[in-house]
């Protein structure tokens, strides 16, 4: 018998062991992994991606995936055979990070860079030909910061010890230099140089990636000195990537709005439109610009982390077993779980459904008190709601909902014009538009708030192909767009109180 060969499953942190040549149907399955088509390769439901180590790939299986799939490391569990110790990641138990594919303009030029979305719970990297604006590889990864606070506040207060500090660092540049690693291997590139690396990613991601003092973050008024572009080479933090390329951790626009959000108004060219646009990122900490190309001004909200149904009893990520949609009929819920089997929790979008169902079948009321004596709100199988679930919902969509009418009227444009809404990242992606309009986070009429992805990662590859000059102008964006503090107006806590109410349609 040959030596066993060892599969790392992420992100179930589980370990097997296998002898050459198995199948990963044979053994994946014991280890809830769903094939819905048995084994026929139609449904792709049974994808792994390979995040180390290498897994051959047919004509067969090679002719059922895109280029694409191909691209980011995926493969059809129910078609491959292991033949080298591997680490994959099964798609059925990983929260949907959200890539770019989005076609844009570019200057040409020799070489390949990388562009990174450095988030607090999700990581993207995606390796890029600047010659032909190609996408040669993507990889994604849960923020393993993560590990020690969900909360952006906790990692800060960590951070204000210089153990906490260093840990923390430590965990954002290992993870960033490993998907850099994972895309380049995956792309076959070798040894071929990179020329540049630009990251962005709220202010806290940027202050400890480029290892600044978080101390200014911790305290009122929650402002920093450090907001600029910052610039290093590769081994200047340890790293020995071929080229030794420059590192860009695009500026931030005020203490808890980040690059993330700037490179979101470089996609969606708002400061360039005479349209009265809005860019809302939702998530822990809601960061929202609103304006346009005249003047703009941003802000960031403490909206919790309900949005991605962290705090709430039974909430988890978007994986299987997930309460992901909710709808009201007959009376009743209706859920649909991710997966297909057995609820196990309820995640963010699943969240925003249930409430906006509570609402209409009248076991919410619009002050949020469960009605008619219910303790709980009973969705599927064990899953339920609790009261003070529904409180978190209201505390986040209430500070979502004050930034944006503080801002407008700090415009001088509430009431008078409607903004095109536009939602960044994850959750903004995912959430059902009408549900955020039935608990009133976005009470926007039809077709004036749309998703629009992953805004964060196209405006780092928008800045890794400009040429200096337009780096600089990046840079003086930046200090174009109003950082307004909410915490110093005077009417953001009345306003707030009166945003945390859900609209009553009855």
């Amino acid at each position: 018998m040959s030596d066993p060969i060892r599969i790392e499953l992420r992100p179930l942190g589980r370990s097997i062991e296998v002898e050459r040549g198995t199948n990963l149907r044979d053994v994946l399955y014991a280890h809830g992994v769903e094939f819905p088509c048995g084994g026929r390769g139609r449904c792709k439901r049974c994808r792994v991606q390979l995040v180390e180590g290498t897994l051959p790939i047919d004509d067969e299986e090679s002719a059922l995936l895109s280029d694409r799939e191909k691209e980011e490391g995926w493969r059809l569990a129910c078609r491959c055979r292991v033949e080298a110790p591997v680490s994959l990641a099964v798609e059925q138990f990983r929260a949907p990070i959200l890539v770019d594919h989005t076609p844009f303009l570019f200057e040409p030029r020799p070489g390949h860079g990388v562009a990174v979305d450095l988030g607090t719970t999700t990581l993207v990297a995606q390796l890029l030909d600047l010659q032909t604006g190609r996408v040669l590889a993507a990889q994604t990864a849960l923020n393993p910061q993560g590990a020690l606070g969900s909360d952006i506040m906790n990692r800060i207060e960590l951070a204000l010890s210089e153990d906490g500090r260093l840990q923390l660092v430590a965990l954002a540049r290992d993870a960033v230099e490993g998907l850099v690693r994972r895309a380049v291997t995956s792309a076959g590139l070798g040894g071929a140089p990179l020329e540049m690396l630009v990251l962005v990613g709220n202010t806290a991601m940027h202050h400890l990636f480029c290892g600044l003092d978080v101390a200014p973050l911790a305290t009122v008024p929650f402002e920093s000195e450090s907001l600029g572009l910052q610039e290093l080479r590769a081994d200047e933090i340890g790293w020995k990537l071929p080229g030794n390329p420059l590192i860009r951790f695009l500026p931030c626009l005020g203490g808890f709005v980040g690059s993330d959000l700037l490179a979101g108004v470089l996609a969606t060219r708002m400061h360039e439109s005479d349209t009265l646009t809005a860019l809302v990122d939702l998530g822990t900490n809601g960061e929202i610009v609103v304006g346009t190309g005249k003047r703009m001004l941003c802000t960031s909200t403490a909206a919790g982390p309900a949005f991605e149904a962290g705090g709430i009893e039974m909430g988890m990520q978007a994986t299987t077993g997930a309460i992901d949609g909710v709808t009201a009929g007959d009376g009743s819920m209706q859920c649909r779980v991710l997966g297909g089997g057995g609820a196990r929790g309820i995640c963010g979008s699943g969240l925003v459904d249930a409430v906006a169902a509570g609402l209409d079948l009248g076991w919410i009321e619009p002050s949020g008190r469960l009605a008619e004596g219910r303790r709980i709100v009973h969705l599927d199988g064990p899953v339920h709601l609790t009261q003070n679930d529904v409180r978190q919902l209201q505390l986040a969509k209430g500070a979502i909902a004050a930034g944006l009418k503080i801002l407008l009227r700090r415009l001088g444009t509430a009431g008078a014009a409607t903004p095109q809404v536009n939602l960044a990242g994850a959750f903004g992606n995912y959430v059902n538009r009408d549900s955020a309009r039935r608990i009133g986070l976005l009470d926007y009429p039809d077709g004036k708030v749309e998703p629009v992805g992953n805004t964060a990662l196209l405006g780092a590859k928008l800045a890794l192909f400009a040429p200096e000059r337009e780096a600089a102008d990046i840079s003086q964006l930046s200090e174009r767009i109003e950082h307004v503090a909410l915490a110093a107006d005077s009417s953001f806590m009345e306003v707030f109180v009166g945003e945390m109410r859900f609209p009553d349609r009855s």
